[in-house]
């Protein structure tokens, strides 16, 4: 079915392979899969009178199980109470790392490139503007990256290139655009600039690409201000596997039976009557249980009904199709009827294994080839460019420093559970097998310390 619904959505010729791919996941993950179908699933025919499939209907429920598989993912990723801290052996630095963190706002980035990125690959900016940072998002469905032969995993250069309609581009305020014709935009990333080209049409075939000297704009960075994040292990060698991949036909089949369910449901709420010949008259029959309806010795009525034995076992069906799906891509089976009392952090890791499973692998995508990959971006633009942290003007920093990520707990410990680790803790310190940092270091998520040194001199300061 998934493939049948895929040859209803358009593709270019013109554009790479990888393009309709992550075109037909985009769709999956926003729920506009079933968009280029032609009918609505309570047209049973069509204007000719003929019958019209299952396959070219669009279910008329929609159960986003990708997306809520994704989205529980990205929360234990990168939520409020998720999202790591940048550790490295300056404090100095590392306070100056956390408030660019915080005024570039990079948790939400973060949780917005994780989203987007579940199709297989995505795309984060570096920019420095009147010396502030921002990061921004980009889709990797028109991007194509290239790396260097020498260091395969350092990009060489981006090149974005897509089709676009003369109308936006008119509303761009580009010149000489013909507003009903389309055109080619293209823009590169490299070590040095980033260069715009002026659209040219699709149609002319000796158009090529002809620098925008208005819109280019040299960077010197001395490298590629694009961090490349590949989503899972796996893929080809541009994109990583798809978070939702494995439960998409499963999804489809949850969404026709649920939607053919809610008509069989209608049915039964409206039955068709059903009259053998000969009839008691030719008058119009109103259906309705204060219509008394009279037929001869050799006539009979009735009603053609739809038992509920018939939906149950279609949501009895359904729900075993939902937990394959979810076991599949490692989601969340948990269910909240189960839970008669609160559980601790480590009933809950055990509970909900899979989905942290899954969160899990996504740290070293999105963590160590995503947050740190920038932070060194961001070292390495302040040796080029002075910039504003907070608004104030902080000196170049130290782009050889070691730079690591501290992860807080998966879920937060009940009381019982601080009780138990705080006296682990301390038994550890007293025997002297665990110093005062570590020991600040291991509570410091649950308990909201964000500056471990200064954490340290304010116990210094309150003991006596």
């Amino acid at each position: 079915m998934f493939e049948t619904i895929c040859d209803t959505v358009p593709t270019d010729a013109g554009m790479p392979a990888r393009v309709a791919r992550l075109d037909i996941l985009r769709r999956v993950l926003d729920g506009t899969i079933y968009d280029n179908l032609p009918y609505q699933f309570h047209e049973e025919r069509n204007g000719a009178g003929e019958y019209v499939p299952l396959r070219l209907r669009r279910p008329s429920v929609r159960y986003g199980l990708s997306r809520i598989v994704v989205e529980d993912s990205v929360a234990l990723l990168f939520s409020a109470g998720h999202f790591p801290v940048v550790e490295c052996a300056d404090s100095a630095l590392a306070r100056v790392l956390s408030d660019i963190i915080s005024e570039s706002r990079l948790n939400e980035v973060m949780i917005d490139a994780a989203i987007r990125g579940s199709v297989g690959s995505v795309a984060i900016l570096l920019r420095v503007l009147k010396g502030r940072i921002f990061f921004t998002v980009l889709e990797s469905q028109y991007l194509t990256p290239v790396w260097n032969v020498q260091a395969p995993d350092t990009l060489s250069r981006v090149t974005e290139k897509y089709k676009v309609t003369g109308a936006d581009l008119a509303g761009q305020d580009y010149q000489n655009i013909d507003v009903s014709a389309v055109y080619w935009f293209q823009r590169t990333w490299d070590s040095e600039a980033e260069t715009w080209c002026l659209p040219w049409l699709v149609n002319d075939p000796s158009g090529q690409p002809v620098r925008d000297d208005v819109r280019s704009v040299k960077h010197g960075l001395g490298f590629v201000p694009l961090v490349w994040i590949r989503n899972l292990p796996g893929g080809d060698g541009v994109d990583g596997a798809c978070t939702f991949r494995a439960a998409i036909e499963t999804n489809i089949e949850i969404d026709y039976q649920l939607s053919q369910a809610g008509r069989g449901l209608k049915y039964s709420s409206d039955p068709t009557l059903l009259i053998k010949e000969p009839a008691t008259s030719d008058s119009e029959i109103v259906k309705g249980a204060g219509n008394a309806l009279v037929v001869s010795e050799k006539g009979d009525a009735k009603l053609l009904e739809i038992g509920g034995t018939a939906c149950e076992a279609v949501i009895s069906y359904v729900r075993t199709l939902r937990e394959f799906a979810l076991e599949s891509v490692h989601g969340n089976r948990a269910s909240a009827e189960r839970l008669t009392a609160a559980q601790s952090g480590r009933a809950l890791e055990l509970m909900n294994q899979g989905l942290i499973w899954l969160a899990d692998n996504l740290r070293i995508s999105y963590g160590d080839g995503g947050i740190l990959a920038l932070m060194k971006m961001v070292l390495r633009a302040s040796q080029v460019f002075p910039l504003t942290v907070m608004g104030e003007t902080v000196p170049p920093l130290d782009s050889g420093q070691r730079l690591t990520l501290r992860w807080p707990r998966w879920y937060p410990l009940s009381a019982d559970d601080r009780l138990k680790e705080a006296q682990a803790i301390a038994t550890l310190t007293n025997a002297g097998q665990l110093s005062r940092e570590t020991a600040v270091k291991t509570i410091a998520a649950s308990h909201s310390i964000t500056d471990v040194a200064a954490e340290l001199n304010a116990i210094d300061q309150d003991t006596p």
